[in-house]
């Protein structure tokens, strides 16, 4: 399935997704492709912020965007991996028979399937600023990567339905 289609189902039920991207033969270059278009995504939603940001503090845009195309694209995929690490040992010390490829495609699939969140945050954050709408908007994505990546763990760890 296309990669929209499978984040559209992933929010109807994020568990078939999980099944079916396990189903398929373990494929690193798979898992960093989506974990890199989850980054992306979200370094594309930083936009209009760091618009915002320059504008109301007579910053350059460019050394901005370029600080967050570093954050996002090189530092951020380092730190999944880490993320990624930890909870497949968490997940094997409360029983998971998982593997690590398994924990790493829960969490980069999570991120991915809620990076539309990401878009829909760095616009209220660019248009609107803080305030209630962006902690709103800041509290469903929390709520629905969390959603996603325990039930993705969940799957891949357990292969429960």
């Amino acid at each position: 399935m296309p990669v929209s289609t499978d984040i559209v189902a992933s929010y109807r039920g994020p568990r078939p997704v999980m099944r079916r991207l396990l189903a398929m033969p373990e494929s690193e270059g798979r898992a960093l492709a989506i974990l890199m278009a989850g980054c992306l995504v979200t370094f594309i939603g930083q936009w209009p912020r760091l618009a915002r940001e320059a504008h109301l503090t007579g910053q350059e845009l460019n050394p901005l965007l370029g600080g967050a195309l570093l954050g996002w694209l090189f530092m951020a995929p380092l730190a999944f991996y880490l993320i990624a690490f930890v909870s497949h040992l968490v997940s094997r010390a409360f029983g998971a028979r998982g593997s690590a490829y398994g924990s790493r495609l829960a969490l980069f699939w999570a991120f991915l399937a809620a990076s539309p969140l990401l878009l829909l945050y760095g616009l209220v954050a660019g248009f609107i600023g803080p305030g209630a709408g962006l902690t709103g908007v800041g509290v469903v994505w929390v709520a629905v990567f969390l959603w996603f990546w325990l039930s993705n763990l969940r799957e891949a760890g357990w292969g429960v339905s």
